[in-house]
Parts: structure tokens; C-alpha cells; sequence
């Protein structure tokens, strides 16, 4: 009984030795491609990618036309991040909501208007109602920057383009901003979940390919049913090869536990960029060894939403592929070096 006791007391030792060199071999192994080719959601000068969260929303209203335009004003390159969910007639509109309560002067489900009784009312999206649970709560809010009201009069358009309405911010739908900016990178957030969802999607994907838009728009949801369909979609060779998606919550942070473990060479989702918080639970996702090995995947790393000079300053440092923002003029100020506090 000694001798066998001795004898596992001694195997111990080479059992970890293995443990830690196949360890140490997967964690310089090459790691996948998860995206094939040119990644197009990586930053291209020294610069992130200027990246205008609704439009700037804290600027103009968000998700609507003339945001992007402001937004477009401060930086032609600019990448634009929007979110959208479908009307009952079938429009792909922008909207942060899947109800209108929070920013416009009507209410209900955006699954319940047409967008044609949205265009023939000129509901205003031009709003920042308090609300809870999505439904309206408390007396309607106009949109202000800085305490002054903004009307789309107010935005710097392009040479050419007229302002859609004097007074009220229409419904803005997803074709309508691909052809606006028609070289612009574009963040698309699937806001439905479930059929509706399913059918957001579907939708989405025709307008990308009407369009010719799939090599400079990225796909998001932070529902695991749309990402684990656009896992499928890419799987079963239904999209092109030029088709980007980021993950919902459970990917990247399956990514994030796998990097710490620096197992994340199993890490094999098809994806094009990490959208991630500075932190997170207590952890900071903002450091330079994680947008490092994002990198060794061919995978691009954009923080949100970051309104802060000094968080700015230390993307940049870490090398940080895109800034989500809701005041693009200021980060084009701190990029310009000609922000002062």
C-alpha cells in the first residue's frame, strides 16, 4: 500500500509537467482567422475608427437622418452605429427602442405602425420621453443640446442635400441611410428578438445585397438567437464570404475567459469584431493585450459608449480599433489634438 502511495505521490509531478506543457503549447499555437481576408472594422491610419453612436446622440436625435448628417459633417469617414427593428408593413426603420414612447410623440410597438402612417402623421423622432419598460411614464421631452432646441435647420448638410423637414425628425429607414452614405462603415444593431427578429434579419440581409453594402456593414444583436442565426447563415454559405457580424454578451465573453486561459485558439465563432465596454463586472476589457490577440484572430476591437476625453486618450494608447460615441465633434477634437478642457 506504501509503495502504490509513493508511486502516485511521484507520478503527481510529471502528470502537471504534461498538463503544463500541452498548456503552454496550446497557448503559442497560431491562432484561427475568424475573419477571412482584409478585416474592414479595423482601424486604418493611427487613429480608431470615429465611430457615431446612433449618429452622436447626445448631439442631434439618435437614429435619425440628420444625426448622421451632423455626424458626417464632423468627419465624411465617419462610421455610423444604428439600430433597427421592422414595422408592421415591413420597413426596416433606426430606432435605439423597439417602442416608439421614449423618442417620438406617439407610442405602441413599432411592430404595430406601418411606416407609411409613421411618414403620412410625421410622428417626430425628435424626443427623449421618460419611460419605463419601454412605455411612455411621464410628461413628453423635447430633444436639446446644451439646453437650446435643435430642428434639422440646425444641421451642417452636405452640398446638395436639403433638409427632409423644417421642424420634425422623420422616421429614418435603413435604405435610406445606406444611400445616403453610400462609402460609410455602418454598425447595424438587430434591436427585435424572436420572429420578429428572424424576420429584422431577413430583411436587413435583402437591403445589404440590393445594395451591394455587405464589405462595409457590420452586423450586431445582443440576442443570442440572431447571433447563433448568423453563425448558420455564414456555416451554411447563405451570406457572402464578405458577410461581418459581432457577437451577442455570451461570445465575447467566451472569448474574454478563453483569452485569460490562452486557450482561445479553440475560439473558432465567425465574426469580425469585438463591441465591448471599458469594463466590465470589475474587469477591465480596455487593455492592450487583449486587443492584441483579437488582432492575432484577424479581429477588430471597438469600445462603446466612451464620452470621456481621458478614455478616449487611453484607447488610443491600447491601440483600439473603433470609439463608439455619442459627442463625435469632441473626439474628433481630442484625435485633431485640439480638445481643451
Amino acid at each position: 500500500m506504501k509503495k502504490e502511495k509513493k508511486s502516485r505521490i511521484r507520478l503527481f509531478p510529471l502528470i502537471l509537467a504534461a498538463v503544463i506543457l500541452v498548456w503552454g503549447v496550446i497557448a503559442l499555437w497560431a491562432r484561427p482567422q475568424n475573419f477571412p481576408g482584409e478585416n474592414p472594422m479595423m482601424k486604418d491610419g493611427e487613429m480608431p475608427l470615429l465611430i457615431a453612436h446612433g449618429g452622436g446622440n447626445k448631439e442631434f436625435p439618435d437614429n435619425t437622418l440628420e444625426a448622421f448628417y451632423n455626424a458626417y459633417s464632423v468627419d465624411p469617414r465617419v462610421m455610423m452605429e444604428t439600430d433597427v427593428s421592422i414595422t408592421k408593413d415591413g420597413v426596416v426603420i433606426l430606432s435605439h427602442d423597439v417602442t416608439l414612447d421614449r423618442k417620438t410623440n406617439v407610442t405602441g410597438d413599432i411592430a404595430d405602425w406601418n411606416y407609411a402612417d409613421l411618414m403620412e402623421q410625421k410622428v417626430d423622432f425628435g424626443y427623449t420621453n421618460p419611460t419605463e419598460d419601454g412605455k411612455l411614464s411621464g410628461e413628453r421631452v423635447k430633444f436639446d443640446f446644451g439646453g437650446q432646441p435643435r430642428t434639422p435647420l440646425d444641421v451642417e448638410y452636405p452640398e446638395g442635400v436639403t433638409p427632409r423637414d423644417e421642424e420634425v425628425f422623420l422616421a429614418t429607414t435603413l435604405e435610406e441611410l445606406l444611400l445616403a452614405f453610400p462609402e460609410n462603415r455602418i454598425n447595424v444593431e438587430i434591436k427585435q428578438e424572436g420572429e420578429l427578429g428572424m424576420k429584422a434579419l431577413k430583411e436587413v440581409l435583402r437591403l445589404l445585397e440590393e445594395h451591394d453594402a455587405f464589405d462595409r456593414v457590420v452586423l450586431a444583436s445582443f440576442h443570442d438567437d440572431i447571433y447563433q442565426e448568423f453563425q448558420r447563415l455564414q456555416a451554411a454559405g447563405e451570406v457572402p464570404e464578405t458577410f461581418m457580424c459581432s457577437p451577442a454578451t455570451d461570445g465575447a465573453t467566451k472569448f474574454f475567459v478563453m483569452q485569460l486561459l490562452r486557450v482561445d485558439t479553440f475560439f473558432t465563432d465567425k465574426m469580425c469584431v469585438f463591441q465591448l465596454p471599458m469594463e466590465e463586472m470589475g474587469l477591465s476589457l480596455a487593455t492592450e493585450s487583449l486587443v492584441d490577440l483579437a488582432h492575432r484572430h484577424n479581429l477588430a476591437v471597438h469600445y462603446w459608449t466612451i464620452n470621456e476625453p481621458e478614455d478616449m486618450e487611453h484607447l488610443i494608447s491600447i491601440g483600439a480599433d473603433g470609439i463608439m460615441t455619442d459627442y463625435p465633434h469632441l473626439l474628433k477634437a481630442v484625435y485633431d489634438g485640439t480638445y481643451v478642457d
